[in-house]
């Protein structure tokens, strides 16, 4: 039974969204245990207030420590500047223990994201964020072509075959379209079925 971990910053609520929707789709392979859990966040409560930030009170908090508790982990990242956010960063950042181990050498790690522009940094942002899965050795996986919302051409929509994406717009009022949650669900689904092979 593979054990599926979906861990993500979510600022204004996007990211948040797509987190469900890959741990809809890795719920969908038969034995799959996932868990969802967020990142610390660094702001204080009035400065995330100030900006406009969606707290979830609600949403368990990962450890760093808890990474290695999993087979596959799919982390969730806005992106700021074309890489990943601070919050993101920094709960890495506190991984050295486990790399220093091997702790995640071998086990699935796959990244989905946002960004505010279509030409926001979808990309760099997932594909930067794998070089940190790289030198934990774990196996880096993305959305293959066999997703058919990838080649979608009838309207502007996230989603890379370095994982899902969705586009925020730059005021943040866009939500994740149905292409992008169907993309999201698409890479939960693959990765919790590579780690059922794994296992």
């Amino acid at each position: 039974m593979p054990k599926i971990l979906v861990v993500y910053y979510s600022m204004y609520g996007h990211v948040a969204a797509m987190a469900k929707a890959v741990a809809a789709g890795a719920e969908e392979v038969e034995g799959a245990a996932v868990a969802v859990r967020g990142v610390p966040e660094l702001m204080s409560e009035e400065q995330a207030s100030q900006a406009g930030a969606v707290l979830e009170p609600d949403v368990a908090v990962a450890a760093p420590n808890d990474l290695a508790d999993y087979d596959a982990v799919l982390f969730g990242t806005p992106t700021r500047f074309g890489t990943m956010c601070a919050q993101m960063r920094n709960f890495l950042d506190q991984t050295g223990g486990l790399w220093a181990k091997g702790a995640l050498v071998g086990k699935i790690g796959s990244v989905f994201g946002s960004t505010g522009t279509q030409h926001g940094g979808q990309e760099t942002t997932l594909t930067s964020f794998h070089t940190t899965l790289l030198h934990h050795g774990m196996v880096v996986v993305g959305v293959p072509y066999a997703c058919a919302e990838l080649t979608n051409m009838k309207e502007i929509v996230g989603g890379t075959p370095y994982g899902a994406t969705t586009l925020a717009g730059a005021d943040g009022s866009r939500q994740p379209s149905e292409i992008e949650l169907s993309i999201a669900r698409f890479q939960g689904r693959h990765v919790a079925g590579l780690a059922a092979k794994l296992v």
